[in-house]
Parts: structure tokens; sequence; C-alpha cells
């Protein structure tokens, strides 16, 4: 018994941890300042938490498209 509850305590100790480092690496808000062919100049809220080299997945926001009624 005392194993299955070490092991428990032990596995949501290791989960909370993950997830803490996840929020940490959070979104980051940025604005473009610029586009030269491939190359995108980003001006970033808190840019302290990326790195030079860093992988970033960016996202256009989405327009909401007006709703036309009768």
């Amino acid at each position: 018994m005392k194993k299955k509850m070490l092991s428990l305590a032990l596995t949501m100790v290791f989960l909370a941890g993950i997830a803490g480092i996840g929020m940490a690496a959070g979104d980051v808000a940025c604005e473009v300042k610029g586009v030269e062919g491939k190359t995108v100049t980003l001006e970033c809220d808190d840019a302290d938490k990326l790195q030079a080299g860093d992988a970033v997945k960016v996202k256009a926001e989405k327009k909401k498209k007006a709703i036309e009624g009768c």
C-alpha cells in the first residue's frame, strides 16, 4: 500500500513539474514590424522568454465576419 501511495505521489509531482514548464513557455504577444522575403521581424511584449534559434508557431488573428440578417 505504501509503495502505491509513494508512486502516485511521485507521478503527481512529475506531472505538475511538466505542466509548469509548459505554462512558463506559453504565449508571447508579438506584432509584425517588417517582412523581407522569408524573414519576418517581430516586436514582442515578453521577448525575454525567447532566445535566438527557438522554434515558434505563428498564427494570424482571425477576423470575424459580419453575419447579415434578413
